[in-house]
C-alpha cells in the first residue's frame, strides 16, 4: 500500500505511473499504537553542477527535472547571460552514483558556452560555490554583489479578480509531483484570464521558478501578458529574478518580505501575497488588478 498526500492518514493505491523527480521508499507508518509497512514516494533531490565554458560555477541541489529549462532560467535570471541568445550550446551528462561513497545521489553536470565577455565577468564575480537547495544568494561575497538592482517591468495588463482566483484554484491540481510527495514548490504562468498554461516543479523555491523562466523564455512567451503564481513566500530573490525577465505581476501564496516589496515597488511590480481562492493582500503596484463587482466586501 502506498501514502496518500491529500489524506495521509489512510492508505490508498498507488498510482499506475509516478511521475518524473520522484521515488518509492519502504516506510513504517504509526497507526493506532501499532506499525504498518507501507511504500511512500518522495522527491527526488540530486547535485547539479552547472559549467560555463568548461568552468565550474555552481553545485546546486534540485529536482531531476526540466534541466535544461533550468540552466537557461538560472543563467538569465543571475545575469551571467543577457539572453537566451548568448547560450550557444547546453549538454546536459549524467554522474553516476560513486559506490564507495554509500548512498550519495547521482547527479549532472550541466554545461553551457556562453560569450567569452560573459565568462570574464563571471570569474570576476568569483562565484565558484556548493549551494543548498535553491538558495538564492549563494556565493554573493559582497553586499553590493548579492543585492542586484531590479529592472522596471512593463506596464502588462488587468487582471480581473475572477482570473487570480481561476488561476489558484486549478494550481494544485497541476502540481504532478507535489501531489504524490507533498514536497515541492510550483512555479506556473498564467494567462490573463487566469489559464495556467506551463508550470515546473523542484524542491527548491528558486529552482522551480528559474525553470519556469526558462521554458517561457525558450518558447518566446509574452511575459508582458498574464502574470505569475508560486506556491512558495515571496522571498527578495524571487521578486528579483521575476523583474529581470520583465513579469509584471507576481501572485504568492505564502507571504512576501519587506524587501521583496520594496523591490517589486521599485521595479512597478503588481506584488500579492497571501493568495488563497477569493483572498489575496495586495502589498505593491494595485492598478493592474480590475476592480471588483459591485457590493463586493473589500
Amino acid at each position: 500500500m502506498s501514502l496518500s498526500r491529500n489524506n495521509p492518514a489512510h492508505a490508498a493505491d498507488a498510482p499506475a505511473a509516478m511521475p518524473a523527480g520522484t521515488a518509492s521508499v519502504a516506510v513504517h507508518i504509526a497507526r493506532n499504537g501499532q506499525l504498518q509497512a507501507a511504500q511512500d514516494q518522495v522527491a527526488e533531490e540530486v547535485p547539479l553542477a552547472l559549467l560555463y565554458n568548461g568552468e565550474p560555477h555552481v553545485v546546486m541541489m534540485a529536482t531531476p527535472g526540466d534541466l535544461e529549462d533550468f540552466a537557461r532560467g538560472f543563467s538569465v535570471t543571475e545575469e551571467i547571460v543577457a539572453g537566451l541568445d548568448e547560450i550557444a550550446d547546453i549538454h546536459i551528462v549524467p554522474i553516476p552514483q560513486d559506490a564507495a561513497r554509500g548512498p550519495i545521489a547521482a547527479g549532472f553536470e550541466i554545461s553551457l558556452r556562453v560569450p567569452a565577455v560573459s565568462q570574464q565577468a563571471l570569474q570576476q564575480r568569483q562565484r565558484n560555490m556548493q549551494g543548498r537547495t535553491g538558495c538564492g544568494l549563494c556565493g554573493a561575497q559582497t553586499i553590493g554583489e548579492a543585492l542586484r538592482i531590479p529592472r522596471r517591468v512593463p506596464a502588462g495588463t488587468t487582471i480581473s479578480l475572477g482570473a487570480l482566483k481561476r488561476a489558484l484554484d486549478a494550481l494544485r491540481q497541476q502540481q504532478q509531483i507535489n501531489r504524490v510527495t507533498g514536497a515541492t514548490h510550483a512555479a506556473a504562468w498564467a494567462t490573463p484570464d487566469g489559464l495556467i498554461v506551463s508550470l515546473r516543479e523542484d524542491v527548491g523555491r528558486h529552482n522551480a521558478l528559474d525553470k519556469l523562466i526558462g521554458h517561457l523564455l525558450q518558447t518566446q512567451a509574452d511575459l508582458a501578458r498574464g502574470f505569475l503564481v508560486i506556491t512558495s513566500r515571496a522571498s527578495y530573490e524571487m521578486v528579483l529574478k521575476a523583474s529581470m525577465v520583465g513579469i509584471p505581476m507576481v501572485v504568492a501564496i505564502s507571504a512576501p518580505t519587506a524587501y521583496a516589496i520594496r523591490i517589486a515597488e521599485e521595479a512597478g511590480m503588481t506584488l500579492i501575497g497571501f493568495a488563497q481562492g477569493d483572498r489575496h493582500v495586495v502589498y505593491s503596484c494595485p492598478g493592474r488588478l480590475g476592480t471588483p463587482a459591485p457590493g463586493a466586501t473589500p
